[in-house]
């Protein structure tokens, strides 16, 4: 057999061998996405992303071996979900958030504010600290005053109430018998006063005794106002002074009008307040008009 003979025979044999065994080229001229059996894993991961639009309609994507899902590449960053950073809520804006004076032990806040120094109609709100931001505790409470509103300078025998930043007395008192306060409660008994007599040596105190003269208080007799009462410590200790800076501001029971100078509230309200206060939250109370709560 000659050699060009040859080389034609063993041409025709090769072509035969490649149909019998089903090989294919290295590269899809058509872009059906048909894979080499020689590439790589990574290669027909590759091949089966860039394929996927035509998978669907190529006879031979369907018999394409697919890459095992242990070798697969991991997703780029890009492609990763995005998450966006955590904005923080801001506190809520309330009367207490003005409020740039009151110690930072202070775990309970009243603030009663009213719209101007003329007034004798308030509002009394009630906070609590809760990680350094005061949250209102029982919503807005209508409230009285001095008939004369709010003064910043309160002298005695003038229906004014005080302005300023105080601390609650340690005693609580009654007519009626303790309603469940956290703190010391001492039920009115008979010659219990309130000395106001700016001549006494235990004035703006509570005595048990004779009558210590000049405004001083009958506690005992006054109800419905003395049901309940807190002590707003205003000049206590009392300041020698000239006129007396005044005495006994207390919270308590609202009557049928406004107070001599005392804060008063509805008798459920006030249960609601005075049940709530805590000697070991260091409550402060805080009396002005609301303009002015900034200097406090």
């Amino acid at each position: 057999m000659t050699a060009k003979i040859r080389r034609t025979v063993c041409g025709v044999v090769a072509v035969a061998l490649v149909a019998a065994l089903g090989l294919t080229a290295c590269s899809d001229p058509h872009g059906n996405g048909t894979v080499n059996p020689e590439s790589t894993p990574a290669d027909r991961w590759a091949l089966g992303r860039a394929g996927a639009a035509t998978a669907s309609s190529s006879p031979s994507a369907s018999s394409s071996p697919s890459a095992p899902a242990s070798r697969s590449p991991k997703p780029s960053a890009s492609r990763s979900p995005s998450h966006s950073p955590t904005t923080k809520a801001a506190p809520p804006v309330t009367v207490a958030s003005r409020l740039h004076t009151i110690p930072a032990s202070t775990g309970q806040l009243v603030v009663v504010h009213s719209d101007g120094y003329g007034t004798s109609f308030a509002k009394l709100e009630t906070f609590e600290k809760a990680n350094g931001v005061w949250r209102s505790k029982f919503g807005v409470m209508s409230a009285r005053i001095g008939s004369k509103g709010f003064s910043d300078n309160h002298v005695e025998g003038v229906p004014t109430t005080p302005t300023g930043v105080y601390t609650i007395g340690s005693t609580m008192y009654g007519v009626r018998a303790n309603p469940g306060v956290n703190y010391r409660y001492h039920q009115l008994v008979a010659n219990d006063y309130w000395d106001e007599n700016p001549s006494s040596p235990t004035y703006n105190s509570f005595v048990h005794g004779s009558d210590p003269g000049g405004y001083s208080e009958a506690l005992w007799q006054t109800v419905p106002q003395y049901n309940y009462f807190a002590v707003i410590n205003y000049n206590i200790p009392a300041k020698a002074a000239t006129p007396a800076l005044g005495s006994g501001i207390f919270l308590h029971v609202a009557g049928s009008g406004a107070t001599a100078g005392c804060v008063s509230l509805t008798q459920a309200d006030l249960l609601e307040v005075l049940e709530w206060l805590d000697p070991g939250s260091s409550p402060r109370i805080v009396l002005a008009p609301s303009q002015n709560l900034n200097r406090y």
